[in-house]
Formats: structure tokens, C-alpha cells, sequence
């Protein structure tokens, strides 16, 4: 095949939704190729159809979901008119695909190695020797530390860039000819990313496959695209070579996607001077300590070491880092989810570090979390008032009062009173974290810790979250802990920053300061893994 030859040709795709469902179509008219040698970044938010589009060439449709119109067509074959017997012959064999969260996708009763040999033996390729080898091989071409121990590990033993490594050497075991790649890395820190973006531009280069890389992330874009199809409500918006779309865009859905990017230009009213610290932070330890078993040895994970700092009152204080960093546990700790093992956190004189059972209880109101998966972290049979009511309730606030609380404070997130009797699935991604911070402000705190709370989120969603963080804080005079894996973001919202690397400080400071003038190797290790940050210079 030439460099220009289509594998795969979607022609006026169209994929109507059930009943009852926002809108008729998930994708409508959809058309556009992925050819030989090439990879085609499909671009939009949550709801645009790119995923939707991938699952029909993958024949893995969800149920309600079906083509009316159009053909999708794969070596002279339209796939849509395939059974799913011949679906399972092309999918792993020709066509591969690399999923979002690896952790749902991977069996976790199963090892590694016997994961990827289940691939060949679907297919009914080599012996059991022979698919052992292979496996081990794959490994090593992804780029897995130690892959003779790693084929012997459970998914939970990895870390979340080798589980997604694990992932793209299943999509890769039969060589197929086109690689889907479904937001493979959205939920990993930036050092990871980058790692992962650089490996599967290089399998693509070395096996000259043909690739269609699904995102929301234009940065992402920047990194490994070689042409761009930008989705809006189930529609191509925009079509073109990566340089025609990232650097004279013509459609202003695709311009407001590339403004909503966070910045390299820091607020000027960062790093003013701090009054007396709402929060100190001093000497902080936690260890988490494993017995281990007949396979799996003892281990000893020093989370938190010697960990200081102080947090003002009206003040965002950033904390950056990789997975593993210690950052997440902090957070944790300072609303006293952990306990740590040593140091002290004062709230406002008090010693937080030390409280428990009902005077744990009576102050713990002071400090409030939002978490990362707000979907994970609010019960799917409540509704959503009673989830922002049920705090206030168990503080003594008579019902009727709670509830009036939980429509004023939906109203302040922006999602309106009549939220209040919604359950948390028929809201997206973007509202459900509203929802979140809807609950942490329910018991008027005096600090909010933010974990991770825009990570999952598309860009111009994650703009409009960081903007109502930012319009709350003022109105209510909050403090805020904002733990992130992306210095960028970081440095958006928070007044200092604060960077950690295997349970440590190694640098702290304004946001100028870090994000601009970074002192030590690792912080610009995060910054130079930001994706599309060479872009973003160049357009300067």
C-alpha cells in the first residue's frame, strides 16, 4: 500500500440513538479515511460521536444504537453489514483497538501473559509455547520494565501506563493493519502520556499502520497527528492536515477547542503576598505497609516523607505530580480519609492530625472533598439533591432546610433547581462534577480539596470547571488544595505550587515561579511532557 491509500473509508455514517435519548443521532453523515502510514486524530467533546463511530467499525455498537444510513468500508468489505461471527474474525486479526481505561478492559483474574496468548488463541494462531513467547515479546516491544516478571502479574500489580502498555501489545499481537485508539490516555499523568504518545507513534512508524486516535485533548493533537477530524453533536465540523487544523482553523467550534487549552500565560495577580496560614502542614509521614502472601512479598510504600507546608486562607495552593507521587495521599490525609503516621495538620489552631470519633466528626465539616470520579463517589439510586442534602442531615439540618440547600447550591453551579430530583447518570461528565463541588460546599467549609477534579474532563468543559472553582472560592471565601497531575492547570488557578515526587517536596513556590522558572530537573521533566506545549510555543 502507498502512503495515501485508504484502510479504512467511512462514508456517510449515520447511527441513530433510541427513544427518549438528547438528540436522534448519535452520528449523522459522518464521513472520512484513515489511510495507510497515517494517523487521523478525531477530535471532540464527550457526546460528539468520535468513540460512537470507532465501536461501529469495531461492531461493538451499544444496544438501542443502529446505522441507518451509510457504509464503513475495510479491505472492499462494508463492516456494517457484517455478523458478529465475522466481527470477531477481522477484530484483534485486522483490526485492533486500544481502550480508555485498561483496568476494565483487562480480566483481573487473569495474568498478563495469559491475556495476550488468549488473543492468539482466539484466532487459533501457534502453539502454547509458541503464544508464551510471542506474549513475552510484545512485552518487551512496549516497553514494559522487567516484562519476564510482568507476564506473571495480575492487572492490579501494574501501574496505570504499563497496564495501558498491556493493552496496546494485546491490540498489536496480530500486526493488524488498522489500530483504534480510544482516548488511551486520558486518565494518565503527563509523564506517562508522553510515554505512551511517543510509543505508539513509533509502532506506528515501524509496522506503518494505520491509526485512528480518538481525543478531546488538542495538545494531544499536536503531538502525533498527521490529519484531524473534529466532531461536534454527532457531525464533522472540520477536516484537514494537522498544520491546516491546529494552526488556521476554520470552524469556531474548533477555534473555541484550541482557546480553551490552558495557557502558558500566568494570572498577574498570582503570588501575592500570604496573611496567616489557614492550614500548616508540618513533618507529615504515612507509610502503607502489605503482609504479602505465598507470591506476593511484603512491601513498604513510604506515601508521605517529611512533608511541609502552609495553606492561606483564600488561597489555592496546587499540588503537582506523577501517579505515585504522594500528592493524592495528602490530600487524603489533610481531610482525614488517612490518618498519617506522624506530623501535625492544624486547621485554624486546631490539630486536625489528631482528632477522632465525635470530635473528629464535628469539625470535620471545616474540610471538604471533591473527588475525581464524580460518578464513582455519588450513590447511582440517590438523587442528586438527597446526595448534596445527606451531609447537612447528618450535621442536624432538618430535611426541608437540607433540601432547599441542595436547589441554591445546584443553582450556584449552574445546573438550576430542577436538578434536585435527577439521578447522578443522566447528567455528563462536565455536570456531575459540578454536582461534586455542589456537596462539598453543602457543610460550608473553610478549605476544599480538589483531587484530580478536572483530569477526565475535555477541555473547554474542564475551562468552565476551573472558572466556577475559581468564581466560588471568591464568593465564599474558600481555600483550596488543587492536587494535579498537569503543571498547566496548576498554574491557571493556584496562587503557589507545590511539586512532589515519591512522597517528597522537591519544589515549591508561586505559580510564576515553578511554572516559569522552574528550579529543579523533575519539574521541567513535567513541564516538557505537557503535549503540544512545542506547539503552543511555536503559535506564541
Amino acid at each position: 500500500m502507498n502512503d495515501n491509500t485508504p484502510v479504512l473509508s467511512i462514508r456517510g455514517l449515520t447511527l441513530a440513538l433510541p427513544k427518549g435519548a438528547d438528540r436522534e443521532f448519535a452520528v449523522e453523515d459522518v464521513s472520512y479515511d484513515v489511510a495507510a502510514g497515517e494517523i487521523m486524530c478525531v477530535v471532540g467533546e464527550s457526546g460528539s460521536g468520535k468513540s460512537m463511530a470507532a465501536n461501529a467499525v469495531m461492531g461493538l455498537l451499544p444496544k438501542g444504537v443502529r446505522p441507518t444510513a451509510g457504509e464503513v468500508i475495510f479491505d472492499g468489505q462494508d463492516l456494517l453489514s457484517l455478523s458478529e461471527k465475522q466481527h470477531r474474525k477481522l477484530r484483534g486479526l485486522r483490526i485492533g483497538m486500544i481502550f480508555q481505561e485498561p483496568m476494565t478492559a483487562l480480566n483481573p483474574l487473569m495474568r498478563v501473559g495469559a491475556q495476550i496468548a488468549e488473543v492468539f488463541e482466539a484466532h487459533g494462531k501457534f502453539n502454547g509455547r509458541e503464544r508464551q513467547e510471542k506474549a513475552l515479546a510484545l512485552l518487551e516491544e512496549v516497553g514494559i520494565p522487567e516484562p519476564d516478571k510482568a507476564i506473571r502479574a495480575y492487572p492490579f500489580q501494574l501501574s496505570g501506563g504499563q497496564r495501558q502498555r498491556v493493552m496496546i501489545a494485546m491490540a498489536l499481537a496480530l500486526e493488524p493493519e488498522l489500530l483504534i485508539a480510544d482516548e488511551p490516555t486520558t486518565a494518565l499523568d503527563v509523564t506517562t502520556q508522553a510515554q505512551i504518545l511517543e510509543l505508539i507513534r513509533d509502532l506506528q512508524k515501524r509496522r506503518g499502520m494505520a491509526v485512528m486516535f480518538i481525543t478531546h485533548d488538542f495538545g494531544v493533537v499536536a503531538e502525533v497527528a498527521t490529519r484531524v477530524c473534529v466532531m461536534r453533536y454527532g457531525q464533522v465540523v472540520e477536516l484537514g492536515s494537522a498544520d491546516e487544523v491546529l494552526h488556521d482553523p476554520q470552524h469556531e467550534y474548533t477555534r473555541a477547542l484550541l482557546e480553551a487549552i490552558p495557557s502558558n500565560v500566568i494570572p498577574e495577580s498570582r503570588g501575592a503576598e500570604r496573611p496567616a496560614p489557614l492550614l500548616e502542614v508540618r513533618n507529615l509521614h504515612k507509610v502503607f505497609r502489605s503482609r504479602g502472601g505465598l507470591f506476593k512479598p511484603a512491601r513498604e510504600v513510604r506515601a508521605l516523607d517529611d512533608v511541609s507546608f502552609t495553606l492561606a486562607p483564600g488561597e489555592t495552593v496546587g499540588i503537582v505530580g506523577e501517579s505515585g507521587s504522594g500528592k493524592s495521599t495528602l490530600g487524603r490525609c489533610v481531610v482525614r480519609l488517612e490518618r498519617p503516621d506522624s506530623g501535625t495538620l492544624t486547621l485554624a489552631g486546631t490539630d486536625f492530625s489528631e482528632l477522632k470519633g465525635d470530635a473528629l466528626r464535628r469539625e470535620r465539616h471545616r474540610v471538604q472533598m471533591i473527588f475525581q470520579d464524580p460518578y464513582a463517589s455519588l450513590n447511582p439510586r440517590h438523587r442528586v439533591g438527597y446526595a448534596i442534602a445527606q451531609g447537612p442531615m447528618a450535621n442536624g439540618v432538618p430535611r426541608k432546610k437540607a433540601m432547599q440547600q441542595a436547589e441554591e447550591l445546584l443553582e450556584m453551579v449552574g445546573l438550576g433547581a430542577v436538578a434536585v430530583d435527577r439521578y447522578p447518570h443522566e447528567f455528563s461528565g462536565g455536570q456531575r462534577q459540578r454536582i461534586g463541588i455542589a456537596r462539598a460546599l453543602a457543610l460550608n467549609p473553610e478549605l476544599i480539596v480538589a483531587d484530580e477534579a478536572v483530569s477526565a474532563l475535555d477541555v473547554s468543559i474542564q475551562a468552565q470547571v476551573l472558572e466556577l472553582l475559581e468564581e466560588l472560592k471568591q464568593k465564599l471565601s474558600l481555600s483550596l488544595l488543587f492536587i494535579t497531575h498537569d503543571l498547566r492547570v496548576a498554574a491557571q488557578i493556584s496562587d503557589s505550587i507545590i511539586v512532589m515526587q515519591n512522597g517528597r517536596i522537591v519544589e515549591q513556590g508561586t505559580a510564576q515561579e515553578v511554572f516559569l522558572k522552574p528550579r529543579e530537573a523533575y519539574t521541567r521533566q513535567l513541564l516538557d511532557a505537557i503535549p503540544g506545549r512545542e506547539h503552543e510555543a511555536a503559535m506564541a
